[in-house]
C-alpha cells in the first residue's frame, strides 16, 4: 500500500515547477534540458516524476509547492525588461521585489509601460497565453504626428504584418496624435509595427487594461494585489 501511495503521489517535474511558482511548463522543460534543475542532488531529466518529499533545486534555489496563490498588478516603467532571468539587468522580477517567487504573464517591450500581471500560480499562465483572441488588452498610444481617418480605419480593420493580417481592433481618438487601442492578440511589438506599417512612428505606448483588470492610478514602479473580485473573475475566465 505504501508503494502504491507513493506512485500515486508522483507528478511530472515540469508540473511540480509550475505548481511551485517557478515558471511555465515550457520554461521548466528548457531549464531541465539545460541542466539547471536537480532532484535530490542529481541532474533532472525530461519527463522525470517527483514525490512531494523529493528535494528539488532550480538555479541553486530550493523549489517547493506554495499553498497560497498571489496575483499582482504591476505598473511597469519604461526600461524594465520582462524576463524572469535573475542575471538580466533591470529584470521585472527584481524590479517588483516581491518576497516570494512570482513570474509575469505575457510581456511588454522595454520601451513600453503599463499594466502587467504577475503570479506564483503557474497553472493559469499558459491558459491565459493560449487564449489569445479572447482576452482584451487596452493601450494608450501616442505617435509623432497627427493621426488621420484613414489611419484609424486601417488600425481597426487590421494591418498586414509578416504576411498575416492583424485581427480587428477597437480604436478611439483621444487627441490629435494620441489614441486608445484595444487588441485581442499579442504579436511581438505588434502596435509599434502596425503604426510603422502605416507610416507612423510610436512615441509612447502604455497598457492600461488586461481583461477586466485596469491600471487606474497605480504609480509607475508600484504593484498591488488583485482585489477578491478581480481574482475571482480572472480564475473564472481561465478555467
Amino acid at each position: 500500500m505504501r508503494r502504491l501511495c507513493n506512485v500515486m503521489d508522483t507528478v511530472r517535474l515540469n508540473k511540480f515547477l509550475v505548481d511551485a511558482g517557478v515558471c511555465s511548463r515550457r520554461e521548466a522543460d528548457r531549464l531541465i534540458e539545460a541542466g539547471k534543475v536537480k532532484v535530490n542532488g542529481a541532474p533532472a531529466v525530461l519527463g522525470q516524476k517527483v514525490l512531494p518529499t523529493d528535494h528539488v533545486r532550480v538555479l541553486g534555489r530550493t523549489a517547493h509547492i506554495k499553498r497560497e496563490r498571489v496575483y499582482l498588478a504591476y505598473h511597469k516603467p519604461v526600461g524594465v525588461i520582462c524576463t524572469s532571468d535573475p542575471t538580466a539587468r533591470d529584470n521585472i522580477i527584481e524590479a517588483v521585489g516581491y518576497p516570494d517567487r512570482v513570474f509575469h504573464i505575457g510581456r511588454l517591450d522595454v520601451a513600453s509601460s503599463g499594466l502587467i500581471l504577475l503570479t506564483n500560480d503557474g497553472g493559469i499562465v499558459n491558459k491565459i497565453l493560449r487564449a489569445e483572441g479572447k482576452h482584451e488588452k487596452e493601450y494608450i498610444v501616442r505617435v509623432e504626428r497627427p493621426i488621420t481617418a484613414a489611419f484609424v480605419e486601417r488600425m481597426q480593420k487590421g494591418v498586414m504584418l509578416d504576411g498575416q493580417k492583424t485581427l480587428p481592433a477597437k480604436v478611439a481618438r483621444m487627441g490629435a496624435d494620441i489614441f486608445s487601442l484595444t487588441l485581442v492578440e499579442g504579436r511581438n511589438r505588434q502596435i509599434r509595427r502596425m503604426c510603422e506599417a502605416l507610416g507612423f512612428k510610436t512615441v509612447s505606448l502604455k497598457r492600461i487594461r488586461v481583461m477586466h483588470i485596469t491600471l487606474d492610478n497605480l504609480p509607475p514602479g508600484k504593484w498591488r494585489m488583485l482585489t477578491d473580485e478581480e481574482r475571482q473573475k480572472l480564475l473564472a475566465r481561465v478555467v
